[in-house]
């Protein structure tokens, strides 16, 4: 159980590290919401705020109606997206044929320019940064910063970088860089799992093992909301900054965060070592400051409906639900039977049976 979740959520979150994508379902520009998504007692309250420009700051005015306007919006119609939708008519038989030629492409260009030894720069990378320490924890952490620099930075350029080069130029050099970096983390940490100091020892505990199995394939459900709109992953429609606010996002905010944290601290659990310690300090850290960078980012781009969002969603998970801010729909098990949650359950059994052709893959690396 050692590198599941995390062999799968860097590789796929690699791709872009933000909130859940999918294009089939289109509402209007969320900037195009009528002012009347706001309640007449709303608009009487900053009514009544702009005409007593003495008795309240600015800052207080805003803060007093962005709060008032989510208590008041809980229950209308959605602002954001509607999640993990699929419907199998607006599916073109050419956009997954291109999806499954560029995977190759990818998967070719990769093996090339970084895993063959003969031709790529994968065990030079690793080399130069092993020489800094011969500690395996220290060079675990070094290769997480140099990863996470890389992926947030330039998801924090997202916005100048597709202006220059387009929407789809801008996810190509996205996913070109932080996929080699990604995989080679992936491939350090399963090799090196078990070098460091043995802090604790659990696994012969009855029931650890389950319970590490059961949150390992909880965190995938937490984890994949960036794999609802593949497509998108893969550059063949156009990437999207989605505002989604149903299904794993009723629950939390940032879902690939919780999924995250709960795969580091079962794995954690279970290796019970100083090796394992330092990557989940790391990926927390890198993930915490996400749900900051991912925050702003959505500000920026949908400003007030993303208020509205905010004021009725949490970051920690069932916050906002147990507080009475999200009012969840009577058939809101319905979200979730849906294709992308049916996949992500499929390949999450498929890649734990596969834990020895990935050891086995990694170790052939010596990375």
């Amino acid at each position: 159980m050692a590198s599941t979740p995390l062999v799968f959520s860097t590789f796929l979150s690699s791709k872009l590290y933000q909130t859940s994508h999918n294009h089939h379902h289109h509402p209007p520009p969320l900037n195009s919401f009528p002012s009347s998504s706001l309640s007449y007692k709303s608009k009487q309250s900053l009514h009544y705020f702009h005409s007593k420009p003495l008795l309240f700051s600015p800052k207080l005015i805003t803060r007093a109606a962005s709060e008032e306007r989510a208590s008041e919006v809980i229950d209308s119609d959605l602002v954001g997206e509607d999640s993990a939708t699929f419907d199998l008519k607006n599916q073109k038989l050419s956009s997954w044929f291109y999806f499954t030629a560029i995977l190759g492409v990818v998967l070719f260009v990769l093996n090339v320019i970084w895993i063959d030894d003969s031709t790529g720069f994968g065990t030079a990378f690793v080399d130069s940064i092993s020489g800094i320490s011969d500690s395996h924890e220290v060079v675990m952490l070094v290769l997480v910063l140099i990863f996470a620099g890389v992926h947030s930075g330039l998801a924090s350029f997202r916005d100048t970088g597709e202006k220059l080069i387009g929407e789809r130029g801008y996810r190509v050099l996205f996913a070109g860089t932080s996929l080699p970096l990604a995989l080679t983390m992936i491939v350090y940490f399963i090799n090196h799992r078990y070098d460091g100091v043995q802090l604790w020892q659990l696994q012969d505990v009855p029931g650890v093992h389950q319970l590490v199995w059961l949150s390992n394939f909880i965190s995938f459900l937490f984890l994949y909301p960036s794999t609802f709109n593949l497509l998108e992953v893969a550059a063949v429609d156009k990437p999207k900054l989605h505002l989604y606010e149903t299904g794993i996002m009723r629950i939390t905010r940032h879902p690939q965060m919780v999924g995250q944290v709960m795969w580091c601290l079962a794995h954690t659990v279970w290796i019970g070592n100083s090796v394992a310690v330092a990557a989940s300090f790391a990926l927390i850290a890198h993930h915490l400051f996400g749900v900051w960078n991912g925050d702003r980012k959505l500000s920026e781009r949908y400003g007030e409906d993303f208020e509205i969002v905010k004021g009725r969603t949490s970051v920690v998970p069932f916050a906002a639900i147990l507080d009475g801010r999200q009012k969840l729909p009577k058939d809101f098990y319905k979200e979730f039977i849906r294709l992308p949650y049916f996949t992500i359950t499929a390949l999450t059994l498929g890649a734990y049976f596969a834990h020895p052709l990935m050891r086995a893959a990694s170790f052939n690396l010596h990375w």
